[in-house]
């Protein structure tokens, strides 16, 4: 399932598909930054509940255990969080990593070291998201953490 439905996203979706764990977690976070201004949430009451338990899960492990459930959802990797994912709706996943953004940048969640950099070849992508538009945004979010979890 996808939501993209311009050229641009669907190059953009390929493009964030290709780089490695580590840089799609730092694309999402800088994704969610640009975009927190302007999110009014409207998800179900069902989607929020789904979402705010699989949060609360990660969010009692320990930063390590943190860090490596989101990579294991961004890899596809069979393990109970991520099978957890994979089981929730669209609106739920898309409401997993704004809240795993928000606690970040409330220091509930492991946040990017602050030194890091993204690596050269993410600008392209970037300026390919820079001519979207806010609810072009959204689906391109929404398109990219949907097909993340088990490919089961």
């Amino acid at each position: 399932m996808t939501f993209v439905t311009n050229e641009t996203s669907k190059q953009a979706l390929q493009t964030f598909q290709s780089f490695d764990v580590d840089t799609q977690l730092a694309l999402l976070w800088y994704g969610y930054l640009d975009i927190k201004d302007q999110l009014t949430p409207t998800n179900t009451t069902s989607a929020q509940e789904e979402a705010a338990v699989l949060y609360d899960h990660i969010r009692a492990m320990s930063p390590e255990e943190q860090l490596q459930a989101q990579r294991d959802i961004v890899a596809g990797a069979d393990t109970q969080i991520t099978r957890t994912y994979k089981s929730v709706s669209s609106s739920s996943k898309l409401d997993v990593w704004l809240r795993l953004a928000q606690g970040m940048e409330e220091g509930a969640v492991i946040q990017l070291p602050s030194d890091y950099q993204p690596p050269s070849e993410t600008q392209d992508f970037v300026n390919q998201i820079k001519q979207l538009d806010f609810e072009e945004r959204i689906n391109f979010m929404r398109s990219a953490v949907i097909e993340m979890g088990p490919k089961s």
